[in-house]
């Protein structure tokens, strides 16, 4: 049995998105960079993940330079590329190519000592949707209100 600990979450990804399914990658990373997220200073906020020449990257994924990496560091918003199973990723090749499906990443954690992303395949909420949910979740938190008063 594996430990996970997450280092960083995309709540605006289930915000934003209806999650139809979940995927969990590697991620090709350099030492400071893997440093920099031991250290917590990382944001999936803005990120997404493409298909490109059957490979998987995941793009404005922000890593800040490690302190004492001088020279080594990268560039913070670079492409990086995911490491998935040739079979994994002609199966999200065939979902992709329906519209308003995209590929999210949901959080990014530690595997034992791996660096691992979970990306989620999902499609676009409306506003409408957004609403609803908004609703829901305010009415589930006067419900545990009233029931603790």
């Amino acid at each position: 049995m594996s430990e996970k600990k997450v280092i960083a979450n995309n709540p605006k990804a289930r915000h934003d998105y209806f999650i139809d399914d979940t995927l969990e990658c590697g991620i090709a990373l350099s030492g400071t960079e893997v440093k920099s997220i031991r250290a917590g200073k990382v944001n999936l906020k803005d990120s997404f993940a493409m298909i490109k020449n059957g490979e998987l990257f995941i793009h404005n994924m922000h890593i800040s330079p490690y302190e004492q990496g001088n020279i080594f560091n990268k560039d913070p918003m670079r492409t990086r590329k995911l490491l998935a199973h040739k079979k994994e990723i002609q199966k999200i090749v065939g979902m992709i190519q329906q519209k308003g499906i995209t590929l999210v990443p949901l959080s990014l954690y530690f595997d034992r000592n791996h660096v691992k992303v979970e990306l989620a395949i999902a499609r676009g909420k409306k506003l409408y949707d957004k609403r609803q949910d908004i609703a829901k979740k305010d009415a589930e938190r006067r419900m545990q209100q009233a029931m603790k008063n």
